[in-house]
């Protein structure tokens, strides 16, 4: 591999990219080694089935000396890319209904085991969003209560089984869409409640996992009682460097949402947003989708990075953060085996035992 000049190796761990296809082509082979990337995110489009999965994120492991974030989201129910490698998993909000601390442990270790079995070492879940009846047409069964105490009892123990499956978890989405009415995908929510309110409810779990949580994911979503303007969070030193960071005191790697989502495209270009995420204090940035707009994102960070020598600084101490994370990080140093048939049925037996199991006691309840 030849070496990329620093600041471009910086930038591209500051990097999490998705793609098109389903196999490791000479064209994605080449981008991944021009970016040299943290990391990657697989959708539903790229998974078919297990071992062909497993194959590509081994050819984009091995595309980088550095250890990869291999990410997926996998939260159960509406958003679940597996379902069809595997089997379907359940909801938040159903195995939430359980009141089972060691249901919600179960409930993130199968998950973890379903998404370390494919490969992946990363899972972007689990949602701290609450449930209130302004997000509930976006959020759907995504949310464990609305209650911050027990949206973040399910947290906890959720991260727990993921760990206990040797895979990384993620609070999102900060600072929090449970008052959101818009789907962040689309369009630039503006949540009006004050920050007390803000403080004791929505913020309430990252204030209790701050030390448990590897990730943090930012919302593209405006809080205009807290930064008195429509600045999505995002991109909001407020929001990201003031409380993430120093209010709050969270240590681990703060990760934008996807940067092609219309949330934050309604308030800036996506080269701008990059950048501009990155000033505001994230260490990672998302660009899920469209490989152009993965070069245009990459290419705007490292030009303020050598334009603006303030910009530069926090980009390579970003970068210096990543590397330090990927290098005590176990997760990221033993790739899982290539899954065979038979782990995979068993797998999918357990899934769905599980499945039973809830509704079951659900049904008792």
């Amino acid at each position: 591999m030849s070496k990329l000049p620093q600041i471009r190796q910086q930038v591209g761990q500051l990097l999490i990219m998705g793609f098109d296809g389903v196999e490791p082509t000479e064209k994605l082979r080449d981008l991944l080694a021009r970016l040299r990337p943290g990391g990657v995110i697989l959708f539903k489009r790229n998974i078919v089935e297990a071992r062909q999965t497993w194959e590509l994120l081994r050819a984009c492991r091995e595309s980088s000396a550095v250890p990869m974030f291999l990410c997926v989201d996998m939260e159960g129910g509406t958003v679940d890319r597996l379902r069809d490698a595997i089997a379907p998993a359940l909801s938040v909000e159903e195995v939430a209904a359980s009141a089972e601390k060691k249901t919600f442990r179960e409930h993130g270790r199968i998950i973890g085991e379903e998404v370390r079995a494919l490969g992946f070492n990363t899972d972007f879940a689990p949602v701290l969003d609450l449930r209130q009846a302004a997000s509930r047409s976006v959020m759907g069964t995504r949310t464990a209560s609305h209650d911050p105490k027990e949206a973040t009892i399910y947290a906890r123990e959720f991260l727990r089984g993921l760990r206990q499956a040797r895979v990384l978890g993620c609070g999102k989405h900060f600072p929090g869409l449970g008052e959101a009415s818009l789907d962040t995908h689309h369009e630039l929510p503006s949540v009006n409640k004050a920050w007390p309110r803000l403080w004791e409810e929505d913020l309430f779990p990252y204030r209790a996992l701050r030390r448990e949580l590897p990730f943090v994911m930012v919302a593209h979503a405006a809080y205009p009682a807290v930064t008195d303007d429509a600045t999505p969070a995002s991109l909001s030193p407020k929001w990201i460097r003031d409380i993430l960071r120093k209010k709050i005191g969270y240590r681990g790697l703060i990760v934008s949402d996807d940067l092609e989502m219309g949330g934050v495209l309604s308030a800036a270009p996506i080269e701008q947003a990059a950048v501009e995420t990155i000033r505001a204090g994230s260490d990672i940035f998302l660009v899920c989708h469209n490989e152009e707009h993965v070069l245009t994102a990459y290419e705007a960070v490292v030009s303020e990075a050598e334009r603006d020598r303030k910009f530069g600084a926090l980009a390579a101490a970003a970068s210096a953060r990543v590397l330090a994370f990927k290098k005590k990080t176990a997760e990221l140093r033993r790739p899982a085996p290539m899954p065979g048939a038979e782990r995979i049925e068993r797998l999918r037996q357990r899934i769905r035992a599980f499945s039973e199991q809830v509704k079951t006691a659900t049904v008792v309840m």
